[in-house]
């Protein structure tokens, strides 16, 4: 068994009117991102990275859905039509991956979070020196 692979749980969660629903399956200890960008800061959004192969909504969910995107267009800022709450989305930094909102999480499976920010308002110089491209791929466990 590998000590550099953390135990997968399986988080469920969503948006405040639970029309949006999805699964996800990662850590029960995660980092989250506290990130100063425009858009982020505005909307207080605490978040982590995952795979989008973890990420799975649930059926119906997708009807309530609606996107934003801004600048490059690269982030997809997914919220729900009705509630407005963005529960998660495709974050600029992991286009191959999904940023849930720590928020959304339904409580019972996160065991612990560690927040670190992230320099949104100069994303390019941050985004060298982050690693954060990495959180997006699949953990190979080692033997």
């Amino acid at each position: 068994m590998s000590a550099s692979a953390p135990e997968e749980v399986v988080h469920a969660g969503g948006c405040h009117c639970r029309r949006v629903r999805w699964r996800v399956e990662a850590p029960a200890s995660v980092v989250a991102l506290v990130c100063n960008c425009s858009d982020c800061s505005m909307r207080g959004n605490p978040h982590f990275v995952v795979p989008a192969a973890r990420f799975r909504l649930q059926p119906g969910a997708e009807e309530f859905i609606a996107t934003y995107t801004f600048g490059t267009h690269t982030a997809k800022h997914t919220f729900c039509k009705v509630c407005g709450i963005t529960s998660f989305y495709t974050p600029r930094s992991n286009p191959d991956g999904v940023a849930v909102t720590v928020a959304c999480v339904d409580p019972g499976t996160l065991g612990h979070v560690e927040y670190r920010k992230a320099d949104g308002r100069n994303w390019e110089e941050w985004f060298e020196s982050s690693r954060i491209a990495g959180f997006s791929k699949e953990k190979v466990a080692e033997e």
